[in-house]
């Protein structure tokens, strides 16, 4: 079956890393990633899968330049990732030459106005107390938002009409909205093509950095949550993926933030419990039937901030040191072996060069590592010098022993690694 060509775009953000990392081992897809500035989708695609062009929406020669890439790649789909490119892609669909994975345009155009949907919902249960201009009957505090914006950027709480007044006067783009000081939750939800809403995922949003959850933990659906879902897909034309947001009120009641046409990077939660949303949003995008499979578990999921590197030398040959190296603590090295893993991909040469007390065979089997793995072996006396046994070409040597690194440096001046330092080598596009 040939593959399907998808393009991810922006591709660079949390979301967009999520649904790349939710594709990326599908057999029936081929992914592109596509932005205007460079960022960390370098590091995830491969070269000819990744584009850095001019493509801001505001350019007069957007959708020109967006079809060419289209075109030259023969994208079928394309997944937007920021709610503003989303409406925008929704806006001109007919002008776009490939399929736009999101929600209807009116549905994305509500999203994208937080007053829009405050003003869609405003005899709903669950709707929070918002106003329209100063009066004498607002209940301080207040909470103001940007009528379009994500991540809290610009938001703040006000506890007097001074205070109102002072920041309405330095921006007229503000939301005067009820504060909410209870849990806030973000609710997952896949809608089909038929409207039917087929899952709701509540998740809480814990360590907030950014704007980002780097905490979070399933939650269960309670009938108050189902009921805000249930009449969201109703009131409103979803398709695909989408979420939204609640907080409690004084009263312990969840009363509605906003939602959104996109997928959000956190619903990788989710996904590790069976629902990937970018892929059961393909499938109905291409007008197939999708059917849910969740195991239905507690999960927490905890993000940090990683690393990732290019490291500017080439090297064709491996000379990979064992006792503390490959293995560390009576426990094979897991980032290790992946490095060596890639480095086969890629045809690189390995050689195992060790002063191993013993059978290094057995040692090997006993640790289920397959000595194929290596072009060769060389097994040293203590007294012999590792330097002598490597090439000076194209060559790297890992090993955690300082004076044998050392020893190498100084003879070949070829790049050596110390067992941390092995993560840098780790090119994320083959992971």
């Amino acid at each position: 079956m040939q593959k399907i060509n998808v393009l991810i775009f922006p591709a660079g953000g949390e979301n967009a890393i999520n649904i790349h990392d939710s594709l990326k081992y599908n057999l029936h897809f081929n992914l592109f990633g596509a932005s205007s500035i460079r960022d960390y989708a370098e590091e995830i695609y491969n070269k000819e899968n990744y584009i850095i062009s001019n493509l801001y929406i505001n350019s007069p020669s957007f959708i020109k330049d967006f079809n060419k890439i289209i075109s030259d790649n023969n994208i079928e789909y394309v997944i937007p990732t920021h709610d503003v490119i989303a409406l925008y892609l929704m806006e001109n669909e007919k002008s776009i030459n490939a399929k736009i994975v999101c929600s209807p345009y009116e549905t994305a155009k509500i999203a994208n106005s937080k007053m829009s949907i405050l003003k869609n919902i405003k005899d709903k249960f669950y709707c929070p107390n918002f106003y329209t201009n100063i009066s004498d009957n607002i209940t301080y505090p207040v909470f103001l938002k940007p009528d379009v914006g994500a991540g809290g950027k610009g938001a703040l709480l006000v506890n007097n009409k001074e205070e109102l007044s002072l920041n309405l006067n330095k921006r007229n783009d503000l939301v005067i909205c009820e504060y909410l000081p209870g849990d806030e939750l973000t609710i997952d939800c896949f809608t089909d093509r038929h409207g039917n809403l087929l899952f709701i995922g509540p998740r809480t949003r814990e360590r907030i950095t950014m704007g980002i959850s780097f905490r979070s933990k399933t939650v269960p659906v309670s009938e108050e949550i189902r009921n805000i879902a249930d009449d969201l897909n109703n009131n409103f034309k979803f398709r695909g993926a989408w979420f939204f947001q609640l907080k409690k009120d004084i009263n312990d009641n969840y009363k509605l933030m906003e939602f959104s046409v996109r997928q959000a990077g956190t619903m990788a939660l989710y996904r590790q419990l069976g629902i990937n949303f970018a892929l059961l949003s393909l499938f109905d995008a291409m007008d197939m039937d999708v059917n849910i499979i969740f195991n239905n578990y507690n999960l927490q999921l905890n993000r940090r901030l990683s690393n990732s590197y290019k490291i500017d030398y080439e090297y064709d040959n491996i000379y990979i040191d064992f006792d503390d190296t490959l293995i560390v603590n009576n426990k094979v090295n897991s980032v290790a072996m992946s490095f060596l893993y890639q480095c086969l991909n890629k045809n690189k040469n390995i050689y195992l060069i060790t002063k191993h007390s013993s059978d290094i065979y057995l040692d090997l089997k006993k640790y289920h590592i397959d000595a194929s793995i290596f072009d060769k072996i060389y097994l040293l006396n203590e007294g012999e010098k590792k330097s002598d046994y490597i090439s000076k070409d194209k060559s790297i040597f890992i090993d955690n022993y300082y004076k044998e690194r050392k020893e190498v440096f100084d003879k070949l001046n070829i790049l050596v690694i110390d067992v941390d330092s092995i993560e840098c080598l780790i090119d994320y596009s083959e992971v």
